[in-house]
This record gives structure tokens, sequence and C-alpha cells, in this order.
């Protein structure tokens, strides 16, 4: 009998989330309650930021900051391509203008050195992604930045427990803002967190996120307040329930726990992959108090190296029942966003074409490792093995 379908991701949860479900249903409150507040102080906490806003998804913490950053129309934001499009959709959004950068070739994010060149008189912001949560050393980025009176967004989609010089994203930038999609290291389903020094602009992140409205319902239907509200300015659906924020407290009480799985399949994978023919991995984090998230663990398929190209890769993967996934098809090659790019991004167009996500998630056991390991192993080392037995 064949051994049933390795997914790539299948999310930590347990008795401990569904409890906290429970409990919340429970309590009477489904919409933005204390359950979101409590996530709020606790994640502020751990972040050591002192303000923190919980929104619906990344995606909505992008936007929001962008606008309380205020970042508009004729304005340029850069960002790197090789990332997921929500990035560029939320600048188009507010008729600014996204200016891709390139990336490194080793650690597929940006740096000072790849963003500098793209700057001009219009740049007004720039959002940087540690990629799969790797650091950036993102106080660099923000020194250059600052200097230029330039705001700094982190896109810390992929960094719930990444440590950038010890600190989590947040205490160099503007803003920072996480990620609880299914996939990510701290797993809601959905949701994001918005996190920052300034008060002011969490003020406004958080009047934003529900309609632009001076109370929410936690504090016109409880004994905490009145019915009474104004409307200070238009503004959106972006607040984050008490059940998503529920499942998030539990997931982020855990997350030294879930942080030690993933640290410890990292490892195995870095040490059976490092040398392998046509296969290379992103470079270590390498400053003092550096931590890798692990939030994926991408290789680079090198066909003129390895014995298949990266699709055929992911093909042969499938077959034998392992899935991947890509990150990311390079925002630029969009249909929606040709003609946006300006700079060559030699680095992002080589490596959209060749990089590929294994599995790596917190339930995986021993056998499903050693499965994925086995068939990359074997995969690469293909043509090698054709070659001694011709």
């Amino acid at each position: 009998m064949s051994e049933p379908f390795l997914p790539y991701c299948r999310p930590a949860t347990g008795e401990l989330e569904v409890q906290a479900c429970t409990e919340a249903i429970r309590a009477g409150w489904l919409t933005t309650g204390p359950q979101t507040e409590a996530f709020e102080h606790e994640f502020a906490a751990a972040c050591g930021v002192t303000n923190a806003v919980a929104l619906n998804s990344c995606t909505a913490g992008l936007h929001l900051a962008l606008i309380a950053l205020g970042i508009g129309p004729g304005d340029e934001v850069v960002m790197p391509s090789l990332t997921f499009v929500a990035g560029a959709q939320c600048v188009l959004e507010i008729g600014a203008k996204p200016v891709f950068c390139d990336v490194e070739p080793d650690t597929f994010s940006v740096s000072v050195r790849t963003i500098a060149p793209v700057l001009t008189p219009l740049t007004k912001a720039i959002i940087a992604m540690p990629y799969a949560g790797r650091p950036l050393d993102v106080k660099d980025l923000c020194n250059l930045a600052h200097s230029l009176q330039i705001k700094v967004i982190e896109d810390a989609a992929h960094g719930s427990g990444t440590l950038d010089r010890g600190l989590w994203a947040g205490h160099h930038s503007d803003a920072a803002i996480f990620s609880f999609y299914a996939t990510k290291n701290i797993a809601a389903g959905e949701g994001g967190m918005l996190v920052t020094q300034d008060p002011l602009l969490a003020a406004r992140v958080r009047r934003l996120s529900l309609h632009g409205m001076s109370r929410d319902a936690w504090q016109r239907y409880t004994n905490r307040g009145s019915w009474r509200y104004d409307v200070l300015e238009p503004g959106f659906k972006y607040n984050l329930s008490d059940l998503a924020a529920s499942v998030g407290l539990v997931q982020l009480r855990r997350l030294a726990e879930l942080q030690g799985a993933r640290d410890r399949i990292a490892a195995r994978y870095t040490s059976e992959f490092s040398g392998l023919p046509g296969i290379s991995l992103q470079r270590a984090a390498d400053n003092p108090g550096d931590r890798h998230s692990w939030c994926m663990f991408p290789i680079v398929v090198d066909e003129t190296a390895a014995s298949v190209d990266r699709d055929t890769f992911i093909e042969r993967m499938r077959e034998r029942g392992i899935g991947t996934s890509v990150h990311y098809i390079p925002t630029h090659t969009f249909s929606g966003y040709v003609g946006l790019q300006r700079a060559p991004l030699p680095n992002t167009e080589l490596l959209g074409a060749r990089l590929l996500s294994l599995p790596l998630y917190p339930t995986m056991s021993d056998g499903e490792v050693e499965r994925v390991v086995t068939a990359v192993r074997e995969i690469a080392i293909a043509r090698f093995a054709t070659s001694r037995t011709g």
C-alpha cells in the first residue's frame, strides 16, 4: 500500500485550541472583544513593542500602515517582487506606485545594497520582508531609510519567532505586520497583528480598522461604554474576531514549543541537503542574537547541476506523495502588474524560476521528515546515479 499524501502544510492545532474556541463561543461574544484585547496585550509583550492592533489579515495591516503613515497618490513604495502580491496590491489601492527592488541571491531578502539603487525623491516608504523568517538586519535598513525621511514597514508575515539581532520585528521600523494565516508559525486560520512603537499610529490604525468609528462594539454594547459614537474618518472592516483571537492566543503561548519543532526539522534538512548536487539553501542567519523562524524551508534547484529543473522536481515530489509550494512567483511577472518593473531584477527572476518550499511544520513525524529527505536526495542525484551505472 502506498503511503498517504504528505501535504505541504498542516496546522499544529489540538485540544487547547478547540477548548479556547469553545470557551470564546460560550462567553457569548464572538466578534472583536475580550479575547482580541488579550491577544493584543500578550503579543505586544512578547514582541517587546508598546502597541499592537489585531486585524483580520496581514494584508489589512499593510494597507492601514501605508495610509496611517501618510503614503498616497504619487508616492513611490519600494519592495521586493519576490513576495506575495499583497504588498503591491495595497500600494496600488492607495494610488501610490510599487517600485520593485532586487533581493540578495543567498538570503532571498532585500538589503541596503539592493534597495539603494531604486530610491528616488518620490520614495516615501519601504516594505521589507524577512524571507521565510530569516532576519534581514533591519536596523541598518531603517538607519538608511530614516536618514532620508523614508518610512519602513516590515512585512513580518513570516516573522513570528524571528529574532533580528535579538529583537522581534517592530523595534526599529515604523510598523511591522505579522500574519496568522493557516501556514504561519502562529496559525489562527486568518488574522494579522500590526505592532509599532508609535501610539498615535496605532490609534489611527485601530480606528481605520473598524470604519473609522470612535468606539467598537465591545465599547458600545457592554457595561464598558455608551451607545454613542462618532465616525471620525472613512475607514474599513478589518477587525479580528474573538474566535480567531482565541486560537491565536493559544498558538502564541505555544510558540516556543512550536518553534523548537521547526528548528529540529530545519536542522535535519540543512544537514541532509548541504552539498547536494544542484541544490542550494538559504544562507544561515549570521548576526549575534539572530534566530530564523523557519516559517518555510526553501531550496533552490539549479537544473544545470541537478537532474531536473524546478518544475519537474515538484512533479517528482508529488509522484512520491509529497506536497511542495513555490514562494514566490515574482509579482512583476503577473499579468495585472506588467509594466511596473523599472530596474533589472536578475536575482529575483533566477530565484523565481528555481525556488521551491518543502514541507516543514511542527506536527511532522520523524517518518514524514525522512520521506522528504529521501525524496529530495533521490530526485537530486538521479542523473548522477544513472551516469555511474550507464
